[in-house]
Protein backbone atom coordinates (compact mmCIF):
# COMPACT_ATOMS: atom_id res chain seq x y z
CA UNK A 1 0.00 0.00 0.00
CA UNK A 2 1.11 3.46 -0.58
CA UNK A 3 -1.16 4.95 1.64
CA UNK A 4 1.07 6.52 4.79
CA UNK A 5 -0.96 7.33 8.28
CA UNK A 6 -4.90 7.07 7.20
CA UNK A 7 -6.69 9.01 9.78
CA UNK A 8 -9.87 7.63 10.69
CA UNK A 9 -11.60 11.05 12.38
CA UNK A 10 -11.98 8.86 15.56
CA UNK A 11 -10.15 9.19 19.00
CA UNK A 12 -10.56 5.75 20.34
CA UNK A 13 -10.90 2.25 18.99
CA UNK A 14 -15.43 1.17 18.98
CA UNK A 15 -15.91 -1.75 21.28
CA UNK A 16 -19.56 -2.41 21.05
CA UNK A 17 -20.90 -0.36 23.47
CA UNK A 18 -19.82 2.85 21.24
CA UNK A 19 -21.63 1.51 18.93
CA UNK A 20 -24.93 2.05 17.24
CA UNK A 21 -27.56 -1.29 16.39
CA UNK A 22 -26.48 -0.64 12.70
CA UNK A 23 -22.59 -0.36 13.71
CA UNK A 24 -22.66 -3.64 15.31
CA UNK A 25 -24.53 -5.19 12.79
CA UNK A 26 -21.91 -3.86 10.23
CA UNK A 27 -19.18 -5.02 12.26
CA UNK A 28 -20.74 -8.97 12.65
CA UNK A 29 -20.33 -8.71 8.54
CA UNK A 30 -16.41 -7.70 8.52
CA UNK A 31 -15.91 -10.12 11.67
CA UNK A 32 -17.75 -12.84 9.37
CA UNK A 33 -15.68 -12.67 6.52
CA UNK A 34 -18.40 -11.00 4.13
CA UNK A 35 -17.15 -7.99 1.94
CA UNK A 36 -19.03 -4.95 2.42
CA UNK A 37 -19.98 -3.61 -1.03
CA UNK A 38 -20.75 0.24 -2.60
CA UNK A 39 -24.47 0.10 -1.98
CA UNK A 40 -24.20 -1.59 1.80
CA UNK A 41 -25.15 0.69 4.77
CA UNK A 42 -21.42 1.68 6.34
CA UNK A 43 -20.26 3.81 8.82
CA UNK A 44 -19.16 7.52 7.94
CA UNK A 45 -15.74 6.79 9.82
CA UNK A 46 -15.44 3.87 7.74
CA UNK A 47 -16.75 5.80 4.13
CA UNK A 48 -14.15 8.54 4.80
CA UNK A 49 -10.82 6.35 5.58
CA UNK A 50 -11.70 4.52 2.94
CA UNK A 51 -11.54 7.65 0.36
CA UNK A 52 -8.50 8.61 2.26
CA UNK A 53 -6.66 5.35 2.05
CA UNK A 54 -7.58 4.25 -1.65
CA UNK A 55 -7.44 8.30 -2.44
CA UNK A 56 -3.74 8.33 -1.45
CA UNK A 57 -2.54 4.94 -3.32
CA UNK A 58 -3.93 5.83 -6.25
CA UNK A 59 -2.25 9.65 -6.28
CA UNK A 60 1.16 7.48 -5.54
CA UNK A 61 0.58 5.06 -8.17
CA UNK A 62 0.28 8.45 -10.13
CA UNK A 63 3.34 10.38 -8.73
CA UNK A 64 4.95 7.45 -8.64
CA UNK A 65 5.19 7.40 -12.41
CA UNK A 66 7.06 10.88 -12.31
CA UNK A 67 10.68 9.87 -11.13
CA UNK A 68 10.71 6.48 -14.04
CA UNK A 69 9.67 8.61 -16.49
CA UNK A 70 12.68 10.16 -16.45
CA UNK A 71 14.74 7.69 -17.06
CA UNK A 72 12.89 6.05 -20.07
CA UNK A 73 14.97 8.18 -23.06
CA UNK A 74 18.13 7.42 -21.06
CA UNK A 75 17.43 3.54 -20.53
CA UNK A 76 20.59 1.75 -21.72
CA UNK A 77 18.87 -0.33 -24.57
CA UNK A 78 15.69 -0.82 -26.28
CA UNK A 79 14.47 -3.56 -24.86
CA UNK A 80 14.98 -1.86 -21.13
CA UNK A 81 13.31 1.19 -22.55
CA UNK A 82 10.34 -1.47 -23.18
CA UNK A 83 10.34 -2.38 -19.98
CA UNK A 84 10.29 0.50 -18.34
CA UNK A 85 7.55 2.06 -20.88
CA UNK A 86 4.97 -0.94 -20.00
CA UNK A 87 5.70 -0.71 -16.03
CA UNK A 88 4.84 3.23 -16.12
CA UNK A 89 1.83 2.17 -17.98
CA UNK A 90 0.45 -0.12 -15.57
CA UNK A 91 1.08 2.91 -13.01
CA UNK A 92 -1.33 4.48 -14.65
CA UNK A 93 -3.84 1.37 -14.91
CA UNK A 94 -3.42 1.04 -11.20
CA UNK A 95 -4.37 4.71 -10.40
CA UNK A 96 -7.56 4.16 -12.99
CA UNK A 97 -8.07 0.95 -10.74
CA UNK A 98 -8.41 2.82 -7.55
CA UNK A 99 -9.72 6.27 -8.51
CA UNK A 100 -13.34 3.64 -9.51
CA UNK A 101 -12.65 2.01 -6.35
CA UNK A 102 -12.81 5.63 -4.50
CA UNK A 103 -15.70 6.79 -6.72
CA UNK A 104 -17.88 3.85 -5.68
CA UNK A 105 -17.83 5.56 -2.42
CA UNK A 106 -19.83 8.87 -3.88
CA UNK A 107 -16.29 11.20 -4.10
CA UNK A 108 -15.74 12.39 -7.88
CA UNK A 109 -12.40 12.16 -9.22
CA UNK A 110 -12.29 15.78 -9.87
CA UNK A 111 -12.25 15.69 -6.14
CA UNK A 112 -9.60 13.53 -5.47
CA UNK A 113 -8.08 15.47 -8.33
CA UNK A 114 -8.26 19.00 -7.14
CA UNK A 115 -6.96 17.87 -3.57
CA UNK A 116 -3.70 16.05 -4.79
CA UNK A 117 -3.23 19.04 -6.82
CA UNK A 118 -3.40 21.85 -4.35
CA UNK A 119 -1.19 20.04 -1.93
CA UNK A 120 -4.42 18.94 0.57
CA UNK A 121 -3.96 15.34 -0.25
CA UNK A 122 -0.91 13.56 0.61
CA UNK A 123 0.67 10.17 -1.48
CA UNK A 124 3.69 8.28 -0.15
CA UNK A 125 6.86 9.37 1.20
CA UNK A 126 8.84 7.47 -1.04
CA UNK A 127 8.42 8.96 -4.64
CA UNK A 128 9.88 12.45 -3.29
CA UNK A 129 13.39 11.01 -3.85
CA UNK A 130 15.42 11.51 -6.40
CA UNK A 131 16.58 9.19 -8.99
CA UNK A 132 19.87 9.95 -10.31
CA UNK A 133 21.17 6.92 -11.70
CA UNK A 134 20.00 3.94 -14.03
CA UNK A 135 20.53 1.76 -11.00
CA UNK A 136 17.81 4.37 -8.86
CA UNK A 137 15.45 2.13 -11.46
CA UNK A 138 16.53 -1.11 -10.32
CA UNK A 139 16.24 -0.16 -6.63
CA UNK A 140 12.29 1.24 -7.14
CA UNK A 141 11.41 -1.90 -8.81
CA UNK A 142 13.07 -4.37 -6.17
CA UNK A 143 13.05 -2.36 -3.52
CA UNK A 144 9.95 0.18 -3.71
CA UNK A 145 7.66 -2.10 -5.28
CA UNK A 146 8.77 -5.31 -3.68
CA UNK A 147 7.61 -3.38 -0.32
CA UNK A 148 4.35 -2.39 -1.74
CA UNK A 149 3.82 -6.03 -2.90
CA UNK A 150 4.07 -6.95 0.85
CA UNK A 151 1.43 -3.84 1.73
CA UNK A 152 -0.49 -4.76 -1.05
CA UNK A 153 -1.17 -8.52 -0.99
CA UNK A 154 -3.54 -8.91 2.57
CA UNK A 155 -5.56 -6.03 0.74
CA UNK A 156 -6.91 -8.55 -1.92
CA UNK A 157 -8.85 -10.02 1.63
CA UNK A 158 -9.48 -6.52 2.28
CA UNK A 159 -13.40 -5.88 3.54
CA UNK A 160 -14.52 -3.34 0.93
CA UNK A 161 -15.15 -5.29 -2.36
CA UNK A 162 -14.63 -3.25 -5.23
CA UNK A 163 -11.02 -2.16 -3.31
CA UNK A 164 -9.92 -5.86 -2.62
CA UNK A 165 -11.12 -6.66 -6.14
CA UNK A 166 -9.21 -3.96 -7.33
CA UNK A 167 -5.73 -5.38 -5.97
CA UNK A 168 -5.64 -8.43 -7.24
CA UNK A 169 -4.30 -7.54 -10.48
CA UNK A 170 -2.55 -4.45 -9.25
CA UNK A 171 -0.70 -7.08 -7.17
CA UNK A 172 0.04 -9.30 -10.45
CA UNK A 173 1.50 -6.41 -11.90
CA UNK A 174 3.67 -5.35 -9.31
CA UNK A 175 5.16 -8.66 -9.17
CA UNK A 176 6.34 -8.17 -12.75
CA UNK A 177 7.86 -4.79 -11.42
CA UNK A 178 9.52 -6.26 -8.71
CA UNK A 179 11.30 -8.82 -10.74
CA UNK A 180 12.09 -5.79 -13.29
CA UNK A 181 13.85 -3.99 -10.86
CA UNK A 182 15.82 -6.92 -9.53
CA UNK A 183 17.05 -7.69 -12.87
CA UNK A 184 18.30 -4.52 -13.57
CA UNK A 185 20.07 -4.66 -10.15
CA UNK A 186 21.82 -8.60 -10.82
CA UNK A 187 22.68 -7.07 -14.48
CA UNK A 188 24.76 -3.70 -12.96
CA UNK A 189 26.30 -6.40 -9.95
CA UNK A 190 27.54 -8.67 -12.54
CA UNK A 191 29.18 -5.95 -14.43
CA UNK A 192 32.25 -3.79 -14.04
CA UNK A 193 33.11 -2.82 -10.82
CA UNK A 194 32.07 1.24 -11.73
CA UNK A 195 28.18 -0.63 -12.13
CA UNK A 196 28.28 -2.94 -9.39
CA UNK A 197 29.42 0.38 -7.44
CA UNK A 198 26.08 2.42 -8.89
CA UNK A 199 23.88 -0.41 -7.76
CA UNK A 200 25.36 -0.24 -3.91
CA UNK A 201 24.85 3.41 -4.17
CA UNK A 202 21.50 3.47 -4.97
CA UNK A 203 20.77 0.64 -2.62
CA UNK A 204 22.89 2.61 0.22
CA UNK A 205 19.93 5.79 -1.06
CA UNK A 206 16.65 3.80 -1.00
CA UNK A 207 17.22 1.27 1.66
CA UNK A 208 15.86 3.78 4.20
CA UNK A 209 13.04 5.65 2.51
CA UNK A 210 11.90 1.75 1.37
CA UNK A 211 11.88 0.74 5.41
CA UNK A 212 9.30 4.37 6.19
CA UNK A 213 7.16 3.31 3.18
CA UNK A 214 5.45 1.15 6.09
CA UNK A 215 4.82 4.40 8.45
CA UNK A 216 5.79 4.75 11.85
CA UNK A 217 5.04 2.05 14.39
CA UNK A 218 0.95 1.11 15.21
CA UNK A 219 1.04 -0.15 18.18
CA UNK A 220 -0.38 2.65 19.86
CA UNK A 221 -2.45 3.93 16.89
CA UNK A 222 -6.20 4.82 17.07
CA UNK A 223 -5.96 5.02 13.51
CA UNK A 224 -3.79 1.56 13.00
CA UNK A 225 -6.18 0.01 15.56
CA UNK A 226 -9.71 0.75 13.92
CA UNK A 227 -8.62 -0.20 10.54
CA UNK A 228 -7.46 -3.65 11.51
CA UNK A 229 -10.89 -3.74 13.30
CA UNK A 230 -12.68 -2.96 9.94
CA UNK A 231 -10.35 -5.06 8.35
CA UNK A 232 -9.24 -2.41 6.02
CA UNK A 233 -5.60 -2.97 6.97
CA UNK A 234 -4.63 -6.96 8.36
CA UNK A 235 -1.40 -6.70 9.41
CA UNK A 236 0.69 -4.16 11.17
CA UNK A 237 3.06 -1.48 10.13
CA UNK A 238 5.96 -3.40 12.13
CA UNK A 239 5.18 -6.91 10.89
CA UNK A 240 4.80 -5.57 7.35
CA UNK A 241 8.37 -3.96 7.76
CA UNK A 242 9.64 -7.32 9.07
CA UNK A 243 8.97 -9.10 6.48
CA UNK A 244 10.38 -6.77 3.75
CA UNK A 245 13.96 -6.60 5.95
CA UNK A 246 13.45 -10.59 6.12
CA UNK A 247 12.94 -11.14 2.42
CA UNK A 248 15.43 -8.20 0.96
CA UNK A 249 18.54 -8.91 3.16
CA UNK A 250 19.05 -12.61 1.36
CA UNK A 251 18.47 -10.97 -2.15
CA UNK A 252 20.92 -8.42 -1.83
CA UNK A 253 23.56 -11.36 -0.34
CA UNK A 254 23.04 -12.75 -3.35
CA UNK A 255 23.26 -10.10 -5.50
CA UNK A 256 27.16 -9.03 -3.36
CA UNK A 257 25.56 -6.15 -2.27
CA UNK A 258 25.50 -4.73 1.38
CA UNK A 259 22.68 -3.46 3.17
CA UNK A 260 23.60 0.17 4.89
CA UNK A 261 22.49 -0.61 8.32
CA UNK A 262 25.49 -1.45 10.68
CA UNK A 263 23.15 -2.40 13.25
CA UNK A 264 21.58 -5.24 10.83
CA UNK A 265 22.08 -9.05 12.13
CA UNK A 266 20.13 -12.12 12.08
CA UNK A 267 18.07 -12.73 15.41
CA UNK A 268 17.75 -16.48 16.09
CA UNK A 269 15.48 -16.37 18.79
CA UNK A 270 12.58 -14.17 17.12
CA UNK A 271 13.56 -16.19 13.65
CA UNK A 272 14.19 -13.02 11.90
CA UNK A 273 16.76 -9.86 11.10
CA UNK A 274 16.86 -7.47 13.84
CA UNK A 275 17.71 -3.47 12.40
CA UNK A 276 18.86 -0.21 13.08
CA UNK A 277 16.81 2.59 14.21
CA UNK A 278 14.69 4.81 11.44
CA UNK A 279 15.12 8.47 10.92
CA UNK A 280 11.61 9.31 11.50
CA UNK A 281 12.46 13.05 11.49
CA UNK A 282 13.30 13.35 8.12
CA UNK A 283 9.93 10.69 7.28
CA UNK A 284 7.33 13.22 9.00
CA UNK A 285 9.48 16.01 7.40
CA UNK A 286 8.92 14.95 3.41
CA UNK A 287 5.44 14.31 4.75
CA UNK A 288 4.91 17.93 5.05
CA UNK A 289 6.29 18.47 1.78
CA UNK A 290 9.98 19.14 2.75
CA UNK A 291 11.61 16.40 0.90
CA UNK A 292 14.10 16.49 -1.89
CA UNK A 293 11.67 16.28 -4.69
CA UNK A 294 7.82 17.74 -2.88
CA UNK A 295 7.48 20.52 -4.89
CA UNK A 296 9.10 19.26 -8.28
CA UNK A 297 6.43 16.54 -8.33
CA UNK A 298 3.53 18.08 -7.55
CA UNK A 299 4.70 20.94 -9.96
CA UNK A 300 5.13 18.61 -13.17
CA UNK A 301 1.95 16.86 -12.03
CA UNK A 302 0.16 19.87 -11.95
CA UNK A 303 2.24 21.28 -15.10
CA UNK A 304 0.59 17.57 -16.61
CA UNK A 305 -2.96 18.20 -15.53
CA UNK A 306 -3.10 21.72 -16.90
CA UNK A 307 -1.37 21.08 -20.28
CA UNK A 308 -4.04 18.25 -20.98
CA UNK A 309 -7.12 20.29 -20.87
CA UNK A 310 -7.95 20.57 -24.42
CA UNK A 311 -7.99 16.86 -24.96
CA UNK A 312 -10.21 16.47 -21.98
CA UNK A 313 -12.36 18.66 -22.97
CA UNK A 314 -11.97 17.22 -26.61
CA UNK A 315 -13.35 13.93 -25.37
CA UNK A 316 -16.44 15.60 -23.47
CA UNK A 317 -17.27 17.43 -26.57
CA UNK A 318 -16.91 14.69 -28.57
CA UNK A 319 -19.10 12.18 -25.71
CA UNK A 320 -21.81 14.87 -25.79
CA UNK A 321 -21.88 15.05 -29.64
CA UNK A 322 -22.46 11.10 -29.89
CA UNK A 323 -25.00 11.24 -27.20
CA UNK A 324 -27.00 13.99 -29.14
CA UNK A 325 -26.85 11.97 -32.20
CA UNK A 326 -27.79 8.55 -30.62
CA UNK A 327 -31.18 11.18 -28.74
CA UNK A 328 -31.97 12.63 -32.31
CA UNK A 329 -32.18 8.94 -34.02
Amino acid sequence: MYAQMVETGLKKVQTSDDMSAEEREFQARIDAGVKIEAKDWMPDAYRKTLIRQISQHAHSEIVGQLPEGNWVTRAPTLKRKSILLAKIQDEAGHGLYLYSAAETLGVSRDELLAALHSGKAKYSSIFNYPTLSWADMGAIGWLVDGSAIINQIPLCRCSYGPYSRAMIRVCKEESFHARQGYDIMMALSKGTPEQKAMAQDALNRWWWPSLMMFGPSDAASVNSAQSAQWRIKLFSNDELRQRMVDQTVPQAEYLGLTIPDPDLKWNEEKGGYDFGEIDWEEFHQVLKGNGPCNKERLRTRVKAWDDGEWFRDALVAYADKQQAKQAAA
